[in-house]
Parts: structure tokens; C-alpha cells; sequence
């Protein structure tokens, strides 16, 4: 009887002891999985979930505030997160709020970690999705390395090719490396090229001075004819007027030849005027000068036509001319 007393007790002992490890052990549970607290769910999009799991760590701003949810794939390019997060954070959360994958420590688990955005959305509700950002990943950070080392390997085999090919005196970079009269040569004709430019620029900034001097100073005769339009109208009526003389003094030569010519036909005193040599040579002479000075007369105003100050001019005066013309045969 003792006995089956002891045994009951036990028995007893026992059950209400595993009863409450196996309550603590529920709400120990439940505590990790947020199954005795009030918990809302918001969402976001992966291409990589990088072997996050459900039931891992959800963080913000360090702080563990949930857990995972549910991981459903959408595509094969999208993966949809489910996260369940404590009601008390609610107000904290912003809509512009950033989720990412990272490892807890080195080798831990992977967790989700909501990073706070600016601050300036309204806070999130049930349901909200927010927006997510895909961190470089270990095995991309390998795979770019591995790429940039070969990269660098051929680029290094590249270069030992130039500068072998370089050092022996192989095209145009080593002929010049290893050909010291040729450097000497381009030496030589940099330093030519740079004379020539000084010199360019000092002529130049000559030719401005020389210009400058023109239009600012109206004592020369240059100057004043282009700046002093009086001047400029004065110097046309005396072309004018030279014109004007030059045709008058042909037809005056012409007039004396006819004269010349008529006494030649008659008798008396005029015929025997002619007849002495010495004056007849005489008056040769004085009419050979006149028909010299007229030609060069002629020849400088055929000059002054083709000079860059008053061939404008002449070409004007040709151009009314011809209109006149026209105008006469119209008419």
C-alpha cells in the first residue's frame, strides 16, 4: 500500500513537472515565434533571398522587432517576403523604410534588417510593402575578383610584351626610345615649332597694334581716310575732278593735233613756219612732251583705279554708266 502510494506520488510529481516544462517550453517558443503577441505583417521583393529561412530574425535599426514569415516564390526572378512585426514598433516604421539581407555575424543566420528611411512618409500599416535593396553578395564579390585577376594577368602579359618589343627598339615608341640622334631631331623641331609659334604671335600682336594705331589715330593719312568720312568725301570729289582733267586734256591734244595736221595742208606764213626745221623740230619736241605727260597721266589714273582706296569708287562710277546706258537705250 506504502508502496502504491510512493509510486503515485511520483507518478504525479512527474506529470506536473513535465506539464510545466512543457508550458515554459511553449511560451519560450511562442515568445521567439511571436505567437503571444500582437503582430502585424508587412511585405517585400527579393531577386535573392541568399538562404534566409522562415522563422529567422526580422531587425530595425538593430533591434530584433519580428520574424520571417513566409518565403513564396513569385517568378523566376522575384521572391516575396511575409514578415510578422511587433505592434509596438508600428509607429517607428515609416512607409519609406528599406528592407535588405544580411548575416547575423559572420557565420550566423541570415536576417532581415529594415533600414529607416528619410523620415518624411507616414508610418506603415498591415499589409504595407516597402521597398527592398539587394546587397553585393560573398560569391559576387569572388566570381569580380576571380574576373579582375585574370583581367589583370592578361593586361600584365600585354605590357611585358610592349616594353620587350620597346627595350629591343621594335616601332615607333622604341626607335624613339633607343635612337638618340632621332631625339635629338624631335627636340630640334619642337623646339622650331615653338619659335615659329612665338614668332607667329609676336606678328600678329603686331598686326592688331598696327590696326589698333589706325583706327585710334587720325594724323596718318590711313587713318584718317578711314575714319574721317569728310576726308573719305573730299578724296572722292579730287578723284573726281582728276578724272574729269584727264578727259579734258585728251580732247585739248586731240584738238592740237587737229590744228597741227590743217597747217600742215596750208600755204603761206603757217606753211613756211612749218617749213623751218628748227621750229618745226622744236614743236615736235614741245608735243611729244605733252603726249609723254599725258600717258603717264593716263597711266596714274589707271593706277588709282586699281588701288584698294578709290577703286571702289571707279567701279561705281562705271556701274552708273552703264545704267545711264540703259536708260538711253530704253528710252
Amino acid at each position: 500500500m506504502k508502496n502504491t502510494n510512493s509510486q503515485k506520488f511520483r507518478l504525479g510529481l512527474f506529470v506536473i513537472l513535465g506539464t510545466i516544462l512543457f508550458i515554459v517550453g511553449v511560451y519560450l517558443i511562442g515568445q521567439r515565434q511571436d505567437m503571444f503577441k500582437k503582430t502585424f505583417t508587412i511585405s517585400t521583393y527579393f531577386q535573392n533571398v541568399s538562404g534566409l529561412q522562415k522563422g529567422n530574425n526580422v531587425r530595425y535599426a538593430g533591434i530584433d522587432i519580428g520574424t520571417v514569415k513566409g518565403i513564396t516564390m513569385i517568378n523566376d526572378s522575384t521572391i516575396k517576403i511575409d514578415m510578422n512585426i511587433d505592434e509596438m514598433i508600428i509607429t517607428h516604421i515609416k512607409k519609406d523604410a528599406i528592407a535588405t539581407i544580411s548575416s547575423d555575424g559572420l557565420v550566423g543566420n541570415m536576417i532581415v534588417n529594415i533600414v529607416p528611411g528619410k523620415g518624411i512618409e507616414r508610418v506603415i500599416t498591415n499589409g504595407d510593402i516597402i521597398e527592398s535593396y539587394s546587397k553585393i553578395g560573398a560569391d559576387d564579390i569572388l566570381s569580380t575578383l576571380s574576373v579582375s585577376s585574370e583581367n589583370a594577368a592578361i593586361l600584365t602579359s600585354d605590357l611585358l610584351k610592349i616594353t620587350t618589343a620597346m627595350i629591343e627598339g621594335k616601332g615607333t615608341v622604341g626607335l624613339l626610345l633607343n635612337d638618340t640622334i632621332m631625339a635629338q631631331d624631335l627636340k630640334q623641331s619642337v623646339n622650331n615649332l615653338k619659335m615659329a609659334s612665338l614668332g607667329a604671335t609676336n606678328t600678329i600682336n603686331e598686326l592688331n597694334s598696327i590696326v589698333s594705331s589706325i583706327k585710334n589715330n587720325d594724323n596718318t593719312i590711313l587713318g584718317m581716310i578711314l575714319n574721317d568720312s569728310v576726308s573719305g568725301q573730299k578724296l572722292k570729289i579730287i578723284v573726281t575732278n582728276l578724272e574729269a582733267s584727264s578727259v579734258e586734256i585728251e580732247n585739248l591734244i586731240k584738238n592740237a593735233n587737229t590744228v597741227v595736221n590743217d597747217i600742215k595742208t596750208n600755204e603761206g606764213a603757217l606753211n613756211y613756219v612749218l617749213n623751218d626745221t628748227t621750229l618745226v623740230n622744236s614743236l615736235k619736241s614741245t608735243l611729244k612732251n605733252i603726249n609723254e605727260g599725258t600717258d603717264k597721266f593716263n597711266e596714274n589714273m589707271e593706277a588709282l583705279k586699281h588701288n584698294f582706296l578709290t577703286r571702289g569708287y571707279f567701279k561705281k562710277l562705271e556701274r552708273q554708266k552703264i545704267r545711264e546706258a540703259k536708260k538711253a537705250e530704253k528710252g
